[in-house]
């Protein structure tokens, strides 16, 4: 057998130009082809003018991404080659009927007597979506409908001679523990990654693989809504590396429609024209004219809709949600990440630092900020630190898997004990002190006597502690930070936590100033950033930087 790479490193170049994004042919091409032969002339779209096969309303990409799955099972050993795939495709490029297909088609070829296959929906509508496609698919074919007994009920497709069945389940309402399922389709991948409980259910949907080498799993998905999130992110940044060639994984298949990074800096998705990259069934199962006319509604409805709209129909990341009442900051936050940025490193660049603290209740996160003046540059550089309690996770369910991603990320500790959160924050502030460059601790001077006990405690120097006026008063640091993060003069650490709490900022206005809220703002948290502007407050009171000698300094 012949040695390939499912890595694409080139797959800015073949996007543009239309070329495949697999670069080497079926690996067992019999096996393609007999699969094929069902997938695409045998198999009808009775819901399309006309009814025609698969095959006949089918574009390339598709009969590629086919083959590429069923030429992977080598027959001589029983092997699957390559056991997982991963294709990222716009809305309404029918990824619900190649579910149908492939897995119908993947029922058929099955030699295993009683195997299982599996269709995971998040929803009932989706799993409907899969369903209703297979079994017009199996009636429109007298040999199909001799073979295969279909439950609509039940939601189950029974091979008559073999015993194998096809189930279509739905994620929200029925189990999937115990399955021994020799195929595994994920549908909209994305809705999962907002389930906390998605890595469990995935383990156990796909644990039967570990005794049938010939299985195999499918992840179909387009971009999510809001910013990526648990198994969703997970599967999408492994993806990517592989696809990059920076993660060496021949048994995974990326397959993804999205813009090339230079094309999203210049915003080459508000063209119309462009819109073919992330959608190849442009002109078959994706009408130009919809699309048209649907960023046209979305551009009236306002900015979120129209970020939903390039979520879901141009398959664009959304990193911030740009609202209309956004805090104007979150403009340039993202450009304005600095990865290098660490405790260590503030430290080590920095004249004179303040700390920022907000939140601490039991249904908040407690976010410490910590910021410094760039020795010589004067650049405001900051860090974040932030916990939770851990009923958080169960009393904000939408998103918990966020808060576990950013757990994952080092950025959040989600603790039992909030005493122990604040015991912990006082240490970090106490450190910094000990080094000789800690000016102020600023923050909400309500309902925060626990910290300042607990730093109190860790002996810090209680003048050190300030009130940081919140409401209308607070508009002088959110201005001074919005404007130095414009003009490059702020610098972050690039934490995904706090890009998430300036994306939840809304602004109010109030007479000539504006406030950002956690009232205004909902349920969404902001407490890392309401913990910057503290920390912005103390900087523009122009502290001075302590005379330390070499020998005063303790770095880490």
């Amino acid at each position: 057998m012949a040695e390939w790479s499912t890595s694409c490193p080139d797959w800015q170049d073949r996007i543009l130009s239309r070329r495949s994004l697999i670069r080497f042919a079926p690996l067992v091409q019999s096996e393609a082809d007999a699969a094929l032969s069902i997938l695409l002339h045998e198999l009808q779209l009775v819901d399309v003018a006309g009814a025609p096969t698969v095959g006949q309303a089918s574009r390339p990409w598709l009969v590629e991404f086919a083959a590429s799955i069923f030429g992977a099972y080598n027959p001589e050993t029983g092997r699957r080659l390559i056991s997982e795939f991963f294709l990222l495709i716009s809305k309404k490029n029918s990824k619900s009927t190649i579910a149908a297909a492939i897995m119908l088609t993947a029922l058929v070829r099955n030699w295993r007597r009683s195997a299982e296959y599996l269709i995971l929906a998040p929803t009932v509508e989706i799993a409907d979506n899969s369903f209703k496609p297979a079994a017009d698919m199996i009636r429109a074919s007298k040999r199909l409908a001799a073979m295969l007994h279909i439950q609509d009920h039940y939601r189950t497709i029974t091979h008559k001679t073999m015993g194998a069945t096809l189930k279509v389940v739905a994620a929200d309402n029925e189990a999937v523990g115990g399955k021994k399922a020799t195929g595994v389709l994920v549908d909209e991948l994305w809705q999962f990654g907002k389930r906390v409980n998605a890595d469990g259910m995935f383990r156990e949907a796909t644990g039967g693989l570990a005794s049938r080498p010939e299985g195999f799993v499918i992840y179909l998905s387009s971009q999510s809504d809001t910013p990526p999130a648990g198994v969703f992110k997970q599967k999408l940044d492994y993806a990517r590396g592989v696809r990059d060639g920076t993660i060496i994984d021949n048994q995974f298949l990326p397959i993804l429609y999205e813009y090339p990074p230079a094309m999203l800096r210049d915003e080459a998705y508000n063209d119309p024209s462009t819109w073919w990259i992330t959608n190849p069934n442009l002109g078959a199962s994706v009408d130009r004219e919809f699309l048209i006319r649907e960023h046209m509604k979305a551009g009236e409805a306002g900015a979120d809709a129209l970020v939903g709209f390039f979520a879901k129909h141009v398959n664009v990341e959304i990193g911030l949600r740009l609202g209309s009442d956004r805090w104007r900051g979150a403009d340039s936050w993202l450009a304005a990440g600095d990865r290098s940025l660490d405790l260590a490193a503030l430290l080590r660049r920095c004249e004179v630092i303040v700390a920022g603290i907000d939140g601490g209740g039991l249904d908040d996160l407690l976010g410490l900020c910590l910021m410094g003046r760039e020795i010589g540059t004067r650049r405001w550089l900051c860090w974040h630190r932030t916990w939770c309690h851990r009923s958080v996770l169960w009393l904000r369910k939408s998103e918990a898997a966020r808060l576990l991603d950013f757990e994952r990320d080092g950025d959040l500790v989600i603790i039992d004990d909030m005493l122990r959160a604040f015991a912990d924050l006082a240490v970090i502030v106490q450190e910094v002190e000990a080094t000789g460059l800690l000016d102020k601790v600023g923050m909400d001077p309500m309902g925060v006597g626990l910290i300042v006990e607990a730093m109190a405690e860790a002996g810090v120097d209680r003048n050190r502690i300030v009130a940081v006026p919140q409401g209308w008063k607070l508009n002088g640091a959110i201005k001074a930070a919005e404007v130095k993060l414009e003009s490059g003069e702020l610098l972050h650490a690039a934490q995904p936590i706090v890009a998430w709490a300036v994306s939840n900022a809304k602004v109010e206005p109030k007479g000539n100033a504006v406030t950002i809220t956690k009232q205004a703002s909902g349920t969404a948290k902001i407490d890392p950033l309401m913990a910057l502007f503290d920390c912005a407050a103390c900087l523009t009171a122009h502290p001075q930087a302590p005379s330390l000698t070499e020998s005063d300094v303790r770095f880490f």
